[in-house]
């Protein structure tokens, strides 16, 4: 696995996104005239430094702000790199949820057992807690621009942000959109509600917007439409075999599914888990 640092790449006026090899995580740069502002760190303390080397070659202004869109660890353990380089007091934005989800996992921290460049680079990367959070918008000033922070709902996991840059038309819009892989149902995501925050992004978007992906390369709104199709499909499945008293150990097998199984595990677990009782038949013997 290379070790090479991604390169940050224009895709707006003054948005740099770096797509990285390793996890194939995006990163993203945004500037204005009171400095930068970087959404999701990687993985690493490592890879975080070699983000902050990155946007300082930039020669747009220092980094004034750090902004995570979900509490998973492939997007936040750089942080301690940016607090290294740019104070203890450097603003770190999430939704509240976000806190709550990374303070657990802190607690009770899983080895990492996967690939990595360096080892033992991601256990030995600290957990940074946001300290600037909010509930359903903020906003984050550069003088000659906003960043909007907008909570669509609870969809990848129960904290997640998008970035709004609406002078640019860009929407960062974290794993609520994947382009490299199919859409991550994880342990922790709420597979009925994903479609309804994917509206809300589709609202903020236009024909023209230029949609960074938690992983993959930059799409558009039409994109998103979309995986929001599937992602709809998957949850109106869900609902329509627990409807018909299917066993949630069966549908994975019974369902008509517009994603391959193997990624649909979690979601029909999770789904049949929230669904209200008024909502599901006893199972078909």
């Amino acid at each position: 696995m290379s070790t090479s640092p991604a390169t940050l790449t224009e895709v707006a006026d003054r948005v740099w996104v770096a797509r990285h090899p390793w996890f194939d995580v995006s990163t993203t740069v945004v500037g204005g005239e009171r400095g930068l502002v970087v959404v999701d760190t990687h993985v690493s303390t490592r890879v975080g430094r070699e983000l902050v080397e990155s946007a300082r070659s930039l020669g747009a202004g220092e980094v004034i702000g750090v902004v995570a869109t979900h509490a998973h660890h492939d997007h936040v353990l750089g942080t301690a790199a940016f607090r290294e380089a740019f104070g203890e007091a450097l603003p770190v934005h999430a939704h509240e949820s976000c806190v709550d989800e990374l303070r657990r996992w802190a607690a009770d921290r899983p080895a990492y057992d996967g690939e990595e460049p360096v080892p033992g680079e991601v256990d030995a990367s600290p957990v940074v807690l946001p300290d600037r959070t909010f509930s359903s918008a903020a906003v984050v000033d550069l003088g000659d621009r906003v960043l909007e922070l907008v909570h669509p709902g609870r969809a990848h996991t129960s904290g997640d942000l998008v970035v709004r840059v609406a002078d640019a038309d860009v929407l960062v819009a974290g794993d609520l959109v994947e382009e490299s892989g199919p859409p991550a149902y994880g342990p922790d995501s709420f597979p009925m509600e994903w479609p309804l925050a994917l509206d809300v992004c589709l609202q903020l978007c236009t024909d023209r917007t230029v949609v960074v992906p938690g992983h993959g390369a930059p799409v558009d709104r039409a994109f998103v439409m979309d995986q929001r199709a599937d992602i709809g499909v998957v949850a109106e499945t869900i609902r329509d075999l627990a409807g018909r008293g299917v066993r949630v150990e069966q549908a994975l097998e019974v369902g008509d599914w517009p994603l391959d199984r193997g990624a649909l595990v979690h979601a029909v677990a999770r789904g049949y888990e929230h669904l209200p009782a008024s909502q599901k038949r006893l199972p078909l013997l």
